[in-house]
């Protein structure tokens, strides 16, 4: 028993360098396995797997039938079964999903964009974007120093803000350091940045309508600052269809400046990491979403492809948000204290002023 226990160790030890597995599983993988390719690593992954991927699908349910966030429900019901990732069979599996899972939902979305649909925008709108992505992200990272919470949480809160969500602070945090509290932060961010986003498809609407907004300027104002996709599709329908459609198109196009924030984030740290001997490589996924954003721009992918692609992606992030959830515990994320969310308060009151500001003056 002893032997096969240490022929096991050996075997598995070589997955330390695999991107999202921990050499945890001890047991040989069952005789067929042998015959598939990556069969080890399916044995290792696949019980972790499977619990993320069912909490997703019971999160998309509940999410569906009660007409709430997906992504809170997969946070919550992970977090629920952190005991999962403590030992066990799971664990590896768990890893698994919250990393390289997660990558390749956030690689699939750029096929939610095409160029076509950024410059019907128009100029202005465009360049309101731009600049409102950019100053989120600079005033995060400057008031996350001051409040001693790091460089790095400030880019990744700012991010999430400015660009979308849930999705943004996965990516990017999918490129930030990796340190002993890296998915403590990922998690308060998802919670934080998801819980924002909901007050803000409620109460923005009537903002909008209150302060007189036309359906065109109220479409621009939705989808240039609240944070979730499906929050903004959610509000902006609540108004008009014409409100609506603009607010769609305006939200991917900060979905659009994922690659750009993300790569440039990649590029600070490659510049640090240089100074310390060790640059990052740009990161695959980046690559994959820029290709699909390119291919979906000639229309070389029929629309039925466009629709699987994107509802593979929505699966990826939410298995691996709860993955993320069962690798993260509630006094963990008690004893960050009220300074996370302070910031994203600020970076959220920061974006919706900007943007307003355009919206009544320029635009």
């Amino acid at each position: 028993m002893q032997d096969s226990l240490e022929w096991s160790r050996s075997r598995f030890e070589s997955f330390d360098s695999m991107e999202g597995l921990a050499a945890s599983e001890l047991t040989p993988p069952p005789r067929f396995l042998f015959y598939l390719p990556r069969g080890k690593l399916i044995h290792a992954v696949y019980p972790g797997f499977l619990v993320a991927a069912t909490i997703a699908l019971a999160s998309t349910w509940l999410a569906q039938h009660y007409n709430a966030p997906v992504m809170l429900f997969a946070l919550l019901f992970g977090m629920a079964f952190h005991f999962l990732h403590e030992e066990g069979r799971c664990v590896a599996g768990i890893e698994f999903s919250s990393r390289t899972v997660l990558r390749l939902g956030v690689a699939l979305l750029g096929a939610r964009i095409t160029f076509a649909e950024i410059a019907s925008l128009g100029v202005w709108p465009v360049a309101t974007v731009v600049v409102g992505v950019a100053t989120t992200i600079l005033i995060g990272v400057a008031l996350a120093r001051r409040l001693g919470l790091g460089a790095t949480f400030g880019a990744l809160s700012g991010g999430s803000v400015a660009i979308c969500g849930a999705s943004a602070a996965l990516a990017i945090a999918s490129v930030l350091p990796r340190h002993q509290d890296s998915e403590r932060d990922a998690i308060l961010t998802v919670v934080a940045v998801t819980a924002l986003s909901t007050v803000a498809m409620i109460l923005y609407p009537i903002f909008v309508v209150a302060i007189g907004l036309d359906h065109v300027h109220a479409g621009i104002f939705l989808g240039g600052t609240i944070h979730d996709v499906a929050q903004v599709v959610g509000a902006g329908y609540t108004v008009s269809q014409e409100t609506g459609d603009i607010a769609t198109y305006v939200k991917l196009l900060r979905v659009a400046m994922l690659l750009p924030a993300v790569l440039a984030i990649s590029f600070a740290l490659t510049r640090a990491g240089a100074a310390r001997g060790a640059a990052p490589a740009l990161p695959g996924f980046l690559i994959g979403f820029a290709l699909l954003v390119v291919v979906n721009s000639f229309g070389l992918t029929p629309k039925l492809a466009v629709d699987l692609v994107n509802d593979v992606s929505r699966w990826c992030l939410v298995a691996a948000i709860a993955a993320l959830g069962m690798k993260t515990s509630f006094k963990d994320l008690f004893a960050v204290g009220w300074r996370p969310i302070g910031l994203m308060l600020c970076e959220t009151f920061w974006i919706a002023g900007l943007v307003l500001a355009s919206v009544l003056w320029a635009i």
